[in-house]
């Protein structure tokens, strides 16, 4: 369903860009926008990796500087039939987790010493599940899509506006109507945006339930990080790097409107979802483990 759901909305930012580019130059006007926005979300999904671990101050590790990490990760890896990450420590206080990278097989994790002084290794087995999914359904691709996308219908909007605001309107159109259009359709596509992203948490979150055979490790870090969240402000914390935070820093607050610009689901939605899986995945275990018995 969400994968369906990705595939609607990149469709939705894709017709905007068509029609934005349409209504100024044509195909033209939206393959000069489509380039320019693709042209920094291309250098941004090569090269993004590592500036953000070098942001932190990632240090790379292995297993005998982080044994019981560096375990988990082994672990869902090879249940996931997925090459091994390089795995990252950040010395940091504020409990988070992140993955990055274009693909599996150029990928790393990243873990705080905050999130692994607060969780208990079957909490940070999940918590690692959900990053390893992100990276199975390839996530950092579809979100260099989407922000390519967006930044195309952004760059058009502001042609729009320069030309309403200067009187470049060889159409005749309402110069009010076209600032509207400015302003509306790239909020619009960051909503967009926005839900793509909320949309791609909700599937790791079941990637992360089937991988770890245990929503319940997950579910109770999630309530762990949302109470360490509400507790005040996440310091460092951004709109533009909260997608980096395995719980929304924001959690608990009332953002009313600005609800439609969160980069994560809300967590009570998230254990919602990880209550109702419990039972499908409580049958997948049984069944795995049937079939071993009879196959050994």
């Amino acid at each position: 369903m969400e994968q369906f759901k990705t595939f609607v909305l990149l469709a939705s930012l894709s017709v905007l860009l068509v029609l934005i580019g349409g209504y100024l130059g044509g195909t033209g006007g939206m393959f000069i926008a489509l380039i320019m926005a693709g042209g920094m979300n291309f250098y941004a999904y090569y090269f993004s990796d590592s500036m953000i671990l070098k942001h932190y101050d990632a240090q790379e590790v292995d297993p005998r500087e982080a044994p019981m990490l560096y375990r988990v990760v082994e672990r869902l890896v090879e249940r996931a039939n997925l090459p091994m990450p390089k795995v990252y420590i950040i010395h940091d206080h504020i409990p988070n987790a992140f993955a990055t990278g274009r693909n599996p097989e150029h990928a790393a994790v990243a873990i705080t010493t905050g999130l692994l002084e607060l969780l208990t290794e079957e909490e940070i087995e999940g918590v690692m599940a959900h990053e390893l999914s992100h990276v199975h359904h390839r996530d950092i691709l579809i979100a260099t899509i989407a922000a390519t996308i967006a930044g195309a219908v952004a760059f058009l909007a502001n042609i729009l506006q320069f030309g309403a605001m200067f009187g470049r309107n060889s159409r005749n159109t309402n110069p009010i109507i076209m600032i509207a259009m400015a302003i509306l359709l790239p909020i619009a596509a960051s909503v967009i945006q926005m839900t793509i992203s909320r949309s791609r948490e909700f599937m790791a979150d079941e990637g992360a339930a089937r991988l770890s055979g245990h929503p319940e490790w997950l579910q109770s870090a999630l309530i762990k990080l949302s109470n360490y969240n509400q507790r005040g402000e996440v310091q460092g914390a951004t709109p533009e790097n909260a997608h980096l935070f395995i719980v929304s820093p924001f959690d608990g607050k009332n953002f009313s409107f600005s609800n439609l610009f969160r980069t994560h689901p809300t967590t009570q939605e998230r254990l919602e979802r990880l209550e109702a899986l419990k039972m499908e995945v409580t049958v997948d275990n049984r069944r795995n483990k049937l079939y071993d018995r009879h196959y050994q």
